[in-house]
């Protein structure tokens, strides 16, 4: 059913959920050197107090950020509930965590889902392999209880994952895509759905607005737009078509030099990208306005020059939304400055990009299944 555009100028905070998301000091930093990770957190696991405020279906997870850079939400599975830190992911739209059959060293330093536990579980022979930017998961289909704080999916398709590959390296335990439905790779109704569905979403569409500098704050919010969370006016973005939240950029330019092509091209707006990606040609363009030096793997600058660096404006349906320096440039485990951008490893006929949380940081984003749209608005 069609709503009004009045959600991005009224708080439903009686029909909003919203799961707070915080960036915490990464550990890594200080104890991979040390080759101690992982024992930490396997001593310590997480285990989460509940907290509900009244007047309003407000639920707040504790979170922790290993790696600096993601947003990683809890989530719970089965009957009684176990618990997982995922990525709450607009690039994809299945749900799926480890197996208590998966074998590959991947899943042995996270959580992984023991099915027998659970008297709501049912298993199916479907299987299915999901691919990546950072890798690829083979796993089997199955059904349960799935809880996202208040929200709760019962009988909920997901994926088990039984062997996965490039995922070494991962702080979360699985994923929770939050794309259309016909980007999933398992064939089955992704859990937004599902709720939209069943009438438990008030409204079709879910936001996100991702803290800067560490600070905590982040949330994704389900039903609803909290407009304390943005300055301004929502900027409403229509898809280039409606089954992905990929949007039509009209020029991307750094320096007053045209990046990207003067006839537009394609960007997805995805929660679960760490970076900016773009076609390797102009990745290197912007790599060499900015300065930066190639080593390993990543581009680095002089830390003393980030606020002289130039902005690169995305303009997007005729607004620009411009990426200052500041904001590109992360900073790795030895305290070395480098950019957040990065070549996109699949290619495509377009010039595709993709805008991360890089981006999203500074862009509170709402994105509305009713409408087939995304809307963006400078975050508080």
């Amino acid at each position: 059913m069609k709503w009004l555009v009045l959600l991005g100028l009224v708080a439903f905070s009686e029909c909003i959920v919203k799961i707070p998301l915080r960036r915490v000091k990464t550990m890594r930093k200080t104890l991979s050197g040390k080759n101690m990770l992982n024992d930490v957190l396997r001593e310590h696991a997480y285990r989460l107090p509940q907290i509900s405020f009244r007047g309003s279906n407000l639920t707040i997870h504790p979170l922790r950020n290993t790696r600096d850079i993601l947003y990683v939400g809890n989530i719970t599975i089965g009957t009684p509930p176990q618990e997982f830190q995922v990525i709450f992911d607009t690039g994809s739209s299945d749900l799926w965590v480890p197996s208590d059959y998966c074998n590959s060293s991947a899943c042995s330093t996270h959580v992984r889902f023991r099915h027998l536990q659970s008297s709501t579980f049912r298993p199916t022979n479907k299987t299915f392999r999901i691919i990546y930017g950072a890798g690829t998961i083979k796993g089997v289909v199955a059904y349960d209880t799935v809880r996202i704080g208040e929200l709760v999916s019962t009988d909920q398709p997901f994926g088990l994952s039984v062997a996965e590959y490039g995922f070494q390296s991962r702080r979360y335990d699985g994923i929770l895509g939050l794309n259309y439905p016909k980007q999933s790779w398992s064939r089955t109704i992704p859990i937004f759905d599902k709720l939209k569905n069943e009438g438990a979403i008030s409204e079709p569409v879910f936001a996100f607005y991702l803290s800067k500098d560490e600070q905590e704050g982040s949330v994704v919010m389900f039903g609803g737009v909290d407009h304390r969370y943005y300055k301004g006016e929502l900027n409403w973005v229509p898809l280039v078509k409606a089954d992905d939240w990929t949007i039509h950029v009209d020029r991307i330019t750094m320096k007053r030099e045209v990046i990207a092509s003067s006839d537009g091209c394609a960007a997805m707006v995805d929660t679960g990208a760490s970076h900016i990606q773009g076609p390797g040609r102009l990745v290197d363009k912007v790599q060499k306005l900015i300065g930066a030096k190639p080593r390993g793997s990543k581009h680095y600058v002089s830390c003393s020059a980030v606020s002289t660096l130039p902005s690169i404006i995305f303009t997007i349906n005729g607004i620009n939304y411009p990426v200052p320096g500041r904001a590109y440039i992360l900073k790795d485990s030895r305290g070395r400055c480098y950019t957040a951008f990065k070549e996109k490893r699949v290619r495509t006929s377009t010039e595709s990009w993709v805008l991360g949380d890089v981006f999203l940081r500074l862009y509170f984003s709402v994105f509305d299944r009713g409408n087939d749209r995304i809307g963006l608005a400078p975050a508080m």
